[in-house]
């Protein structure tokens, strides 16, 4: 049964440890289960989640696996089935979203299209009563942030998409909260646009110092401007970090394959050597893995490991000591102009992409059904933990929403 409090109750306060600051936002435990014809379904499986003050925070998975679902549980648009929600150390669990000091962002921009720019952004000021001469100034600080300043008398169809985000942006913006909750904003806007709308979040965000969480399935969006993301999946949370650190040693497969492309491996382990793994392969191939026995790597044992198609050299000789490496033989290559990708099939049936970068105007360092020879460093081998998937009724695209 979900817990309400009217907006009248005093919120539970949770004090923080003596030293440490207030985190902005606090998951302890959250849930979130919805009945179905197959019964009972689970969106949110009973995460924990720390976001600190002045974060641009990135919830990052596919349809379906959680994110739309938290972030409407943070803003009090859903009630958590159980758990905590915590802003600023208040719980606001059956706190309506009018009293979270909390403002969202909609993938569709929500404007009123009778209203000019201006009155667009100044709706909530007006509703709180704020006074003419504060809410001129306060409007007008806000579009030239988003900078739509000479374009206030304008109607939201008279604005390109960008703009209009703009203006739903200033409009949340304009009220102060303490954190901003964006829900796939950009998604409707061509490529080129919405690549340069992520550099004017993160500048907009950076220069008013609050919180961001934004929620994406775009694994660019989130890399471009996350300060620190979690990967989510049927769920629950597989991998938490910054961008880096996720894209460059993902723990799981699932995390590999979802950020960005991904060679995966799967060998059977031939020994051990302290926590560093041999793989099983023809006599004059290598492939070691470093650190896997934290993945749970042991002799005779298949193990999942990862290499990132940028860390892998492509030659037709055969690479010196100290690296992996694999035979293999071209089966297709794609001019992608700033760079080349080779896709190569080993003799164990694994297809393997390769990217190298063109920097120069010499051709294809190999043809089609040319044989080659694949190396990398041991370190760009990364383990993966095997995590179980969540059983198929458990999950649910909920009427086709995005969770």
């Amino acid at each position: 049964m979900d817990v309400v409090k009217t907006p009248q109750q005093a919120a539970v306060t949770v004090e923080p440890p003596p030293g440490e600051p207030v985190p902005a936002i606090e998951l302890v435990k959250i849930a979130k289960t919805f009945s179905s014809r197959r019964g009972i379904v689970t969106a949110v499986d009973a995460i924990d989640l720390v976001i600190g003050e002045g974060e641009f925070f990135s919830l990052l998975g596919p349809s379906g696996c959680g994110k739309t679902t938290t972030l409407r549980m943070i803003g009090g648009f859903e009630e958590p089935t159980e758990g905590q929600i915590l802003l600023y150390g208040d719980d606001v669990v059956g706190v309506p979203p009018n009293h979270r000091d909390v403002n969202m962002v909609f993938q569709s921009y929500a404007l009123f299209p009778h209203m000019s720019v201006f009155e667009n952004v100044a709706f909530g000021l007006r509703r709180k009563a704020v006074s003419k001469a504060e809410t001129k100034a306060r409007v007008g600080d806000m579009l030239d942030l988003v900078q739509l300043d000479g374009k206030s008398d304008r109607r939201p169809r008279e604005l390109s998409g960008g703009q209009q985000q703009r203006v739903a942006l200033a409009r949340a913006l304009v009220n102060r909260p303490r954190a901003l909750l964006l829900d796939e904003p950009l998604a409707a806007l061509d490529l080129k646009l919405r690549q340069a709308m992520q550099l004017e979040l993160k500048r907009i965000q950076r220069e008013v110092g609050i919180t961001f969480v934004f929620v994406t399935h775009d694994q660019n969006e989130a890399l471009t401007m996350s300060d620190r993301l979690v990967v989510m999946n049927a769920g629950r949370i597989e991998q938490l970090g910054s961008p880096r650190e996720v894209y460059e040693h993902p723990r799981t497969r699932f995390v590999a394959g979802f950020i960005g492309t991904s060679n995966l491996i799967t060998g059977r382990v031939r020994a051990m050597d302290g926590s560093t793994a041999l793989l099983e392969a023809a006599a004059d191939e290598c492939l070691v893995v470093p650190e896997a026995a934290s993945a749970g790597a042991g002799v005779g044992r298949d193990l999942d490991v990862t290499v990132r198609p940028e860390k892998i050299v492509i030659s037709e000789d055969r690479p010196g000591s100290g690296r992996c490496a694999i035979r293999g033989r071209v089966a297709e290559v794609v001019y992608l102009g700033t760079s080349t990708q080779y896709a190569v099939a080993t003799a164990g049936g694994t297809e393997l992409s390769v990217f190298v970068q063109n920097a120069s105007d010499a051709d294809d360092i190999a043809g089609r059904g040319a044989d080659v020879w694949l190396s990398w460093r041991p370190d760009h081998s990364l383990a993966l933990v095997t995590t179980q998937p969540a059983p198929a009724e458990s999950r649910s695209d909920l009427s086709g929403g995005n969770q």
